[in-house]
């Protein structure tokens, strides 16, 4: 029964990936180097992968801190119950 939740659960995620790379087939197919962006040359490609690996660099940081936030949250909450007395 596991096997069906789970089949379940991902069943929309796959549909809404599918449907994206649908959506996005027509520009991704584009004549001549015209795309969402207009005519592609070597400074968009450079700047489009300077900007992905920076974001990905900022993501990794935020959620890192987000992380390191909870976990002391969770180790505080730990502490102070330990703490408490017992009755």
């Amino acid at each position: 029964m596991g096997a069906h939740r789970r089949l379940a659960r991902t069943a929309p995620l796959l549909a809404l990936a599918m449907l994206a790379v649908l959506a996005a087939a027509p520009q991704a197919m584009a004549a001549d180097g015209v795309g969402l962006w207009g005519r592609t040359n070597d400074l968009v490609i450079t700047l489009w992968a300077f900007g992905v690996m920076g974001f990905l660099t900022i993501l990794v940081i935020g959620l890192s801190v987000i992380q390191i936030r909870a976990e002391s949250r969770r180790e505080r909450a730990r502490a102070e119950i330990e703490q408490a007395p017992r009755h």
